[in-house]
């Protein structure tokens, strides 16, 4: 009887076991192992990573006040007392940089925020509603597009006047129509889905489809394309900066460090070529995750 009881016992862990079902991963954790894995992805992270780290960190390692002249030490070649040299005013030109990087961090974030909250859902309702709204819509947006962006950009801040919140916004603004057009394009492919036709058939509404079903399956190319306007929204920020329609000096701001080295660039090579290397990296690290995102996130390349 014991033994019967104990094997009885047994099968029945057995057949439990057997039973257990085995928890699938979802697709976010599908897609965070595929970044992880892609080491352009992972480069790229790692250097945003350092690029926030010594923007937030500023004020630690900053050893001098970046906007404080000091014309006794102009043009300091780096060293240990200045590790990456002076610019033609006597400033530390790392102090400078660590400070700037807020300032471009900053221009990039808020103009890829503006230009995703009118292009996100203006691209929604153009491929959802179709005919006369996405006609108008869409017209719309082809005349956007005769604009180049930074020209666009330049012209806007040329009305507006230069200063940091007009250039975000006119940075912001030439980047709609490129977040419209992909939002739309991405739409028109998923209402075609079998699955919007059962959620129509079932009585739901357009407002109810597009947030329960559209929205979320947007989201992957959304994300991509954030990452990628990100390094273009830094580069066109710096870009101005350097046309002096950017951020004002005295204020720290890459462009700007690029534009005043320039006139040295012989005697004094550092003043120029840093802020332009940190404008390469960022936007290097940039372009890298977005492109390691896309590979990660597309279901076609897997």
């Amino acid at each position: 009887m014991l033994s019967s009881t104990r094997g009885s016992g047994t099968a029945e862990t057995g057949a439990a076991g057997a039973a257990r079902p085995v928890r699938a991963l979802s697709h976010a954790a599908i897609g965070l192992r595929r970044i992880t894995q892609h080491r352009g992805a992972v480069a790229g992270a790692v250097l945003i990573a350092g690029l926030f780290l010594g923007a937030l960190m500023a004020p630690s390692f900053a050893r001098y006040d970046p906007t404080e002249p000091h014309f006794g030490l102009r043009l300091q070649p780096p060293s240990a007392v200045f590790p990456l040299g002076t610019d033609s005013f006597g400033r530390d030109i790392l102090s400078r940089l660590a400070y700037g990087g807020r300032v471009s961090l900053v221009v990039g974030a808020v103009s890829v925020l503006v230009s995703f909250a009118v292009g996100l859902p203006l691209g929604i309702v153009a491929g959802y509603a179709g005919g006369r709204t996405d006609n108008l819509i869409m017209r719309a947006i082809d005349v956007w597009l005769a604009f180049p962006e930074l020209l666009l950009a330049i012209g806007i801040v040329a009305v507006l006047g230069p200063g940091l919140q007009n250039v975000m916004l006119a940075i912001g603004i030439s980047g709609v129509p490129g977040v419209c057009r992909l939002v739309r394009g991405s739409v028109l492919s998923i209402k075609e889905e079998a699955y919007i036709e059962v959620a129509r058939a079932v009585g739901g509404t357009a407002a109810h489809i597009v947030r329960a079903h559209v929205f979320p399956n947007v989201l992957a190319p959304v994300l991509v394309l954030l990452t990628l306007r990100l390094g273009t929204a830094i580069l066109a920020g710096v870009g101005l900066s350097f046309l002096g329609l950017g951020v004002q000096p005295p204020t720290p701001e890459w462009g700007a460090m690029v534009a005043e080295g320039r006139a040295y660039l012989q005697q004094a090579w550092w003043v120029s070529t840093i802020p332009g290397a940190a404008i390469f990296i960022s936007v290097m690290g940039f372009n890298m995750l977005g492109d390691g995102l896309r590979d990660a996130l597309d279901p076609r390349l897997h």
